[in-house]
């Protein structure tokens, strides 16, 4: 098998493809050969050394949280799958940007036959992170309003579906060139957030959910009606300033979950939800990374593992 090595902590330019020993799966686990990984911010936030207090990992390691594939091996406490099976998951912290990757069944779905293995390859995270996002944390109903912020990426393009797919009005910032796109997810008034500021053109809405951080959450309670919710995956709220607006501010971490990941998959049976990628080479990861990195990327960037 190949992988992609962190050695030690820092820029992204220290990445090295490898190869190693084939993998086996204990009595537990699920072996899969891997055709996508996506990228995800989490991914260069490790690799920068940013997260060392909080997720210490020993040196050196494989980035990678989400896969998709086909099933090459089983442990014997396995029920759920058959060799052979196409799955994706979110396989846990790392891992994921290599040729094969263990993880336990409870963390994976079955793909739907009409998403492509590579487009698989960057769902499970970013959807799931939207889905617990909106239907955990915030909480949201048929016809209450929601103001997503970074709605061009990939967590902010499953949330504008699921956001609809839940009877909400939905209001997207995003740059001029993804008003089409975030319009075709479901969108129902774009915000230019390069030439408009939001809190002009968005009031009393039920919940914002921030994935940007930053001057973008401060000035985000202004729009939110009391009782509302301001949910972040990126950025803990202030829970005074909250209080002083009357709402409620959420942080979390997304956790992975098999069963979700299985109803997000009956969505894209259904063809009720959608996703745009752009694919990288294994060898590029550094290059994928940096790019992600940088932002204002559309969609997902993945992986193609045989590349």
């Amino acid at each position: 098998m190949k992988a992609i090595q962190v050695a030690q902590y820092g820029q992204v330019e220290g990445l090295a493809l490898r190869e190693f020993p084939d993998l086996l799966p204990s009595d537990d686990q699920v072996l899969i050969n891997v055709a996508g990984s996506g990228i995800n911010p989490i991914d260069w936030k490790i690799v920068s050394g940013a997260m060392q207090q909080f997720i210490p990992l020993p040196l050196p390691y494989t980035p990678g949280v989400e896969v998709a594939g086909t099933v090459a091996a089983i442990g014997k406490n396995v029920r759920e799958y058959r060799v052979g099976d196409e799955v994706f998951g979110f396989i846990g912290i790392v891992g994921g940007y290599a040729t094969q990757v263990l993880t336990t069944a409870d963390r994976l779905a079955h793909k739907p036959a009409s998403l492509p293995r590579l487009h698989a390859g960057g769902v499970p995270a970013a959807a799931l992170t939207a889905w617990q996002a909106l239907h955990e944390q915030a909480n949201l109903q048929p016809g209450q309003k929601i103001l997503i912020h970074g709605a061009a990426g990939g967590v902010g393009s499953f949330a504008v579906q699921l956001a609809r797919l839940a009877g909400a009005y939905v209001l997207a910032t995003g740059s001029a060139r993804n008003r089409e796109y975030l319009e075709s997810l479901g969108a129902q008034q774009f915000i230019d957030y390069t030439a408009q500021q939001f809190e002009e053109l968005a009031t009393d809405v039920d919940v914002v959910l921030d994935l940007v951080g930053g001057e973008t959450q401060a000035r985000s309670w202004t729009v939110i009606k009391r009782g509302g919710v301001l949910v972040s995956p990126v950025s803990a709220p202030d829970p005074q300033i909250a209080a002083e607006h009357g709402v409620a501010g959420k942080h979390f971490a997304t956790r992975s979950d098999g069963h979700q990941l299985a109803q997000i998959a009956k969505l894209f049976a259904e063809e009720k939800l959608q996703i745009e990628v752009e694919v990288v080479p294994l060898s590029n990861a550094a290059q994928a990374l940096a790019l992600s990195r940088r932002g204002h990327t559309r969609g997902k960037l993945v992986l193609d593992v045989h590349r």
